[in-house]
């Protein structure tokens, strides 16, 4: 086992939620959290920027009045999603408010910065930086990571193309603190084999886009129960980034999904005004063919834990007891 911060022990189940773009917004981070998975959002999903605070507040005193609730059953921490590029011209604003709420996880993205790692161990918080390879884990770790995200081949959004097993056995070479993997991660069983791998947890998004706490149209989320992974096109075209999209979206926006052209990657931005492509153009991992329905945050992270448990049981491996 490696080493987890107390933050990240004892969860219901060994998932983190990923935070997506427009979609994570306070009432799917609070579904996952009462669940007992991670709960996650975006500091730019919060628009104009002043909401973010409100947003914040709001998390905390749901979560607090829960917990009172079910001091039996306590909610899972919640974390924040930073893009720390130098494009993000938000990002002052936003460490701000996460310093001054004491966010217990931030997840940073697209760049290692000492300055942000260093504000948020200030008050004992934990940064797990996403990473495609092993070069950037270790350039995060030496910036003073607490752990990584290992953003494989097939995860949505902002993707990689290593293998989940190259790219996690390479990790595990020299890294003892806390790994997430993401990439296709939507079932029980799926989470067990990250854990078999050497991951502590299964980072899973797309899933959750079908999900009716979910800040997404009802088109969008029945794209994601009706698609599987031939649905879904790898480009760099729509952020100067390479990353996963659904087909029937770009379809959609008159473009041909099998002839894409190349974006340059020195125009990606990420500022607090930028137009984004996921308002139209659907960000989407290759996981999607377990998802057949949508249906309440409840309710998935119920089917995990039974698949989870099942998976334990084929391998003849103890069934742990779930929240």
């Amino acid at each position: 086992m490696s080493r987890l911060p107390p933050v990240l022990q004892n969860l219901a189940l060994p998932v983190i939620a990923s935070p997506m773009f427009i979609v994570s917004t306070p009432k799917l981070v609070i579904a996952q959290c009462k669940a007992g998975i991670v709960g996650s959002m975006p500091a730019l999903n919060a628009r104009p920027a002043s909401q973010l605070d409100e947003w914040l507040h709001e998390i905390e005193e749901t979560l607090a009045a829960y917990n009172r609730a079910n001091p039996d059953r306590p909610a899972a921490p919640y974390a924040i999603n930073q893009i720390v590029h130098k494009s993000n011209d938000r990002l002052e604003h936003d460490m701000e408010a996460v310093v001054k709420r004491k966010v217990p996880i931030i997840i940073t993205s697209l760049g290692a910065r000492p300055d942000v790692n260093e504000a948020i161990h200030s008050y004992g918080g934990v940064v797990l930086h996403d990473i495609i390879n092993n070069m950037f884990a270790r350039k995060a770790i030496e910036k003073g990571a607490d752990g990584l995200i290992a953003v494989a081949a097939g995860a949505g959004g902002h993707a990689g193309v290593k293998s989940p097993f190259a790219l996690v056995q390479e990790i595990r070479q020299w890294f003892d603190g806390p790994v997430a993997l993401s990439g296709a991660i939507a079932t029980g069983g799926a989470v067990l084999a990250a854990q078999a791998m050497g991951a502590d947890f299964g980072y899973i998004g797309s899933a959750f886009i079908a999900t009716e706490e979910a800040r997404a149209s009802d088109a969008y989320k029945q794209a994601i129960v009706d698609g599987n992974s031939d649905d879904i096109v790898y480009s760099s075209l729509f952020t100067g980034v390479h990353g996963n999209y659904l087909k029937p979206s770009i379809r959609a926006a008159g473009l041909d999904p099998d002839n894409l052209p190349e974006s340059d990657p020195s125009k990606m931005s990420f500022g607090g005004d930028a137009k984004k492509a996921w308002k139209d153009i659907w960000g989407c991992g290759q996981g999607i063919g377990a998802v057949t329905a949508v249906r309440s945050t409840a309710d998935f992270v119920a089917q995990l834990k039974r698949e989870y448990a099942q998976a334990r049981e084929r391998l003849g491996l103890p069934v742990l007891a779930t929240a």
